[in-house]
């Protein structure tokens, strides 16, 4: 096992897992996880198990305290040097779920986020979700602004 960041030979399968774990509203396209390595390969973490991803975090870095559906759509608006690593998408391969490869990679990417000097990190998730995320100390902020896909998201934060 093993958990690296993105470069455009990961394209194909970053979008295949997104494919598998999302439903076709919410899952984003091809073309936008190509401008997303464009602009920020290093907020990608991605474990990989014998050449094969099995689990994914990934999203950009911004001074905004709100995770906006904007945001999904514009890698333009990543800040390097913002004070929030923000979360678009914790995908796991539906055939290894419940196994605790997303935990590996989120406590990779909150690692990561800590030793970069950033406020914290911010993500949206459906409800039965926030027990998860709870347990690395995620705060639920309430229903976010978010309607990506046409679901109910709640705001969760972590703040270090």
């Amino acid at each position: 096992m093993r958990i690296t960041h993105a470069t455009m030979n990961d394209l194909n399968a970053i979008a295949l897992l997104e494919k598998a774990c999302f439903p076709p509203l919410e899952a984003a396209p091809m073309e936008s996880f190509q401008k997303r390595i464009a602009v920020f390969p290093n907020h990608f973490w991605l474990l990989y198990e014998n050449d094969k991803l099995i689990s994914c975090v990934n999203g950009f870095v911004s001074n905004e305290e709100v995770l906006t559906d904007e945001m999904f759509e514009k890698a333009d608006m990543h800040d390097e040097n913002g004070a929030w690593q923000m979360v678009f998408g914790v995908l796991t391969h539906p055939d290894y779920q419940m196994k605790g490869y997303a935990s590996r990679v989120m406590k990779k990417m909150i690692d990561d986020s800590r030793e970069q000097n950033r406020k914290g990190v911010i993500l949206t998730c459906k409800p039965a979700l926030i027990p998860f995320y709870a347990r690395f100390c995620f705060i639920d902020e309430g229903v976010s602004v978010s309607e990506h896909g046409g679901a109910l998201w709640h705001q969760m934060r972590l703040t270090f």
